[in-house]
């Protein structure tokens, strides 16, 4: 049975990922990232997903990328905005995709598995650089520059089956695949329960995504939050 490693943060969009490679006949061996990212109740939610999908292992890859900084979510000190900015947002955690894809990678040698997903979204993607159609283009082609799978085998490839969709027509592919998004984490303030704040950009796209979609949203917000 032919293999992929499957990129799962416990998010709305890594989860619909996971359901469409399944769909796809692969064999998913599911790669999570404890970063020290603030949102961290998305581990839970992640290995959940990660189980119900029925993959047939589940990684979890830790680093502290906190201790670098420069972003919201992984820096306490600075806050995660509550309007939309202009520009790349604070959000943004430094060459956050490059070094989970890298993970990634390696895993995928070692199994012998010729596809990586990943469900990164040029639509509604938060003017994340590392989120761009140009930058997957890229990483494939070093991944295949400096890789035995890439020199020696069939290579390597990234899919992102959700790069040119709408966050309402993800929730529609989900929908249709049985995704449960109640288990799912997509805010970047939750409080200590885990329960959505309702304000910040992951918030506010994915409740418009459900509106969009017609879906009841399945989100637990916290009082008061919307």
């Amino acid at each position: 049975m032919k293999k992929a490693v499957v990129l799962v943060s416990g998010g709305l969009d890594s989860a619909t990922t996971l359901a469409l490679a399944k769909e796809q006949g692969y064999a998913c061996y599911a790669i999570s990232f404890d970063y020290g990212q603030r949102h961290r109740c998305e581990l839970e939610a992640a290995r959940q997903v990660a189980e119900m999908a029925g993959v047939v292992e589940h990684k979890l890859i830790r680093m502290d990328l906190n201790s670098i900084g420069g972003s919201a979510l992984t820096d306490s000190s600075i806050d995660v905005p509550q309007q939309p900015a202009e520009g790349i947002p604070v959000t943004y955690v430094p060459a956050r995709n490059t070094v989970f894809l890298s993970f990634a990678l390696g895993w995928a040698e070692v199994l012998g598995a010729e596809v990586i997903f990943i469900g990164v979204n040029a639509v509604d993607y938060s003017g994340y650089p590392d989120c761009r159609p140009a930058y997957i283009t890229a990483y494939e082609k070093m991944a295949n520059l400096a890789t035995r799978a890439g020199v020696e085998g069939s290579g390597i490839h990234i899919q992102t089956p959700l790069i040119h969709l709408s966050k309402a027509e993800i929730i529609q592919q989900g929908m249709r695949l049985g995704v449960d998004y109640a288990s799912t984490v997509s805010c970047y303030n939750p409080d200590a329960e885990g329960l959505a704040c309702g304000r910040c950009d992951a918030c506010r796209l994915r409740a418009a995504g459900f509106e969009a979609a017609g879906v009841p949203d399945p989100t637990r917000y916290q009082a008061g939050a919307r």
